[in-house]
């Protein structure tokens, strides 16, 4: 299926980017009979019993064993299957991390490993099943790309590109209903992020679920104060776009990161580990969750006690520009 059959109106209504994934795949099943999906208990929470119902011959359910799932996808994909691993991105990166570098990266079997309820979608359950350190994890481990969109549209764009890819890959979705960022004149392409809104006197680069608080903060900055702000949507964390980082080291303004992952290892750490390395003197700050045991709520609860929401990026904005000036 190409893309253009994909209506655009599906993408930009507002759903849960596994909800969209899975539709999405779907879709692309049907004139794909290659694709396998994978699953550890986790068709329902994947969104994908439409799927199973729809392609019983195209599911493999192995149960709570993240450890074989993740063996059987590889072993599929040795074998010329166009194969995706859906598991919660707590598990699937933690439990099975081994069978992740060895069966899939290591051996170069191409799956596409879906980590769903990532970041801490899973709210009051707590930390055991919040996945705060998978990108730190797996942006250790070589031939591995790794994404996570921002909305609906970037998410059926990258699993499009996905399919035939002969990468490993990874893609980290929450459950949250997302509105839709930007413009669908901004192409999808992996390892080259969006800017979703343009200005001069600031940058904030965000990845995933926290793209859309980042977009609000800079509505907030440039009604409360006429700060002008660059969002930009880093949806591939690895390989990072270095392209658009140069750009704005060229520029000089200051530059926030916001991700829903800790604060080491993550985007912020990529980003600064590359600007450091060019030279950059640009302000520099690294939003997320920070080095403690993590407190218990909602996503928006969570989110906004780390001042991840629109006031709390505005105003950490404020205060780098203050301290620039």
């Amino acid at each position: 299926m190409k893309l253009d059959v994909i209506e655009e109106k599906d993408l930009i209504m507002g759903k849960a980017n596994q909800i969209v994934f899975a539709e999405t795949l779907q879709r692309l099943a049907a004139s794909d009979r290659d694709i396998i999906v994978v699953t550890s208990d986790s068709r329902g929470s994947g969104k994908l019993v439409p799927f199973s119902q729809e392609f019983p011959q195209q599911i493999v359910e192995v149960g709570i064993a993240e450890q074989n799932l993740v063996g059987v996808a590889a072993g599929l994909a040795s074998a010329g299957k166009k194969t995706f691993a859906v598991s919660p991105a707590c598990f699937l990166t933690a439990r099975s991390l081994e069978q992740i570098k060895n069966d899939v990266a290591y051996s170069d079997n191409p799956v596409k490993l879906i980590g769903i309820s990532a970041g801490v979608s899973y709210g009051i359950l707590g930390s055991t099943h919040h996945s705060l350190h998978d990108f730190a994890v797996l942006r250790a481990i070589n031939n591995l790309i790794i994404t996570a969109p921002a909305d609906n549209f970037e998410t059926a764009h990258l699993i499009q590109r996905a399919v035939d890819l002969q990468t490993p890959f990874y893609m980290r979705l929450g459950k949250k209903v997302m509105p839709f960022i930007g413009s669908t004149n901004l192409p999808v392409n992996i390892g080259k992020a969006r800017v979703v809104r343009t200005g001069g006197d600031l940058a904030i680069i965000a990845t995933g679920e926290t793209v859309y608080p980042a977009w609000k903060a800079a509505e907030e900055l440039e009604q409360h104060s006429g700060i002008l702000t660059e969002v930009v949507s880093m949806h591939t964390i690895k390989p990072l776009d270095t392209e658009l980082l140069d750009k704005l080291v060229a520029s000089g303004k200051p530059i926030i990161t916001v991700e829903e992952h800790m604060v080491h290892g993550g985007l912020g750490e990529a980003c600064a580990a590359y600007l450091l390395q060019e030279g950059a003197r640009n302000p520099f700050h690294i939003m997320g969750i920070p080095d403690e045991y993590t407190v218990t709520g909602s996503q928006v609860e969570i989110f906004r006690h780390y001042g991840i929401s629109a006031q709390g990026i505005a105003a950490k904005a404020a205060d780098l520009i203050k301290l620039e000036s």
